[in-house]
């Protein structure tokens, strides 16, 4: 008697489980094994889990965890876990948990009482349409879903641009025109890669500028069936350092749209001048906001 309870409490482990993200043959069997031998499952929603669940002949039991719940949830999941010594896995609907999808507060809960985390891995939406992009990816930046309106969509996708070279995003089939609209308006320079319902019986991946590809969408009557994910190319830094600056002028384009306002044209006619002059349009309109923030902060 006294042996068992001198016995060493049993420390469970997490997995963190990445599930389909539309083709189910892509469910690897070490993640239906995984799946089977937990005490319990961690899913987004359970709806979704319990007809992969059936699908696999899979019959572990299902507790909720959403980005509603889980600050509360996690603790006690991790809670329970501990109590009970049994092992854990968590899901989303579709790719890999924590990845602009719910769990990570599961996750820290349970780093938090020294449990083991272990990846399971499998698919991710943003690393498959990245590998079919065509772009160089040795270096590369997610940023998940960006801002609904237009002015804070404007300032992300600049700041974005200055920030890396090569960007992967999510957008809503109902939303993916809009962000067409203003990153040609803004960055139309910018090349593009969308992806749409990868791994499905229809996936779709248009490729093109950031015109090109909002006419592509525009003119496509199924463009609103399907998630969206898309990588955005916005050129190398040299390049850009190239359109601030080009050789043979003086002044970087934004002292020089401030000194065509002086001259008494306005910012439409300043940009309109530099691009006749050879500057890029994509770096002249970077540029004309930057100065009209500027403004902006001055007379505030």
């Amino acid at each position: 008697m006294s042996e068992c309870m001198n016995q060493p409490k049993r420390i469970p482990s997490l997995f963190v489980v990445a599930t389909p993200i539309g083709n189910l043959q892509d469910f690897s069997p070490r993640a239906i094994e995984t799946l089977r031998n937990v005490g319990f499952i961690a899913a987004e929603d359970t709806r979704n889990t319990m007809k992969l669940c059936q699908v696999f002949d899979i019959h572990t039991p299902l507790i909720a965890c959403h980005m509603h719940n889980e600050d509360v949830k996690g603790r006690e999941m991790a809670e329970k876990m501990e109590r009970e010594g049994v092992d854990a896995a968590l899901v989303t609907d579709a790719g890999t948990p924590c990845i602009s999808d719910p769990g990570n507060l599961f996750v820290h809960a349970c780093l938090e009482k020294g449990f083991p985390v272990l990846p399971i891995p499998g698919c991710c939406a943003g690393v498959s349409a990245l590998s079919v992009s065509g772009f160089d990816a040795r270096e590369w930046t997610f940023y998940g879903f960006l801002p609904r309106e237009k002015k804070e969509l404007k300032e992300k996708l600049l700041k974005m641009a200055q920030g890396t070279r090569i960007a992967v995003v999510h957008e809503s089939p109902f939303r993916v025109k809009h962000l067409m609209e203003v990153l040609s308006e803004v960055l139309p320079g910018t090349q593009v890669s969308a992806s749409c319902d990868l791994t499905k019986l229809h996936e779709l991946t248009i490729r093109g500028g950031a015109g090109e590809v909002l006419q592509a969408l525009i003119s496509n009557p199924k463009s609103e069936k399907g998630e969206y994910c898309l990588v955005f190319d916005f050129g190398s830094p040299e390049e850009e350092k190239a359109d601030e600056q080009p050789s043979g002028r003086a002044g970087t384009i934004e002292e020089r749209l401030c000194a065509c306002i002086l001259e008494g044209l306005s910012m439409h006619e300043a940009q309109e001048r530099l691009i006749e002059a050879g500057e890029k349009k994509n770096a002249v309109k970077s540029a004309a906001i930057q100065v009209k923030r500027r403004m902006q902060e001055v007379f505030a």
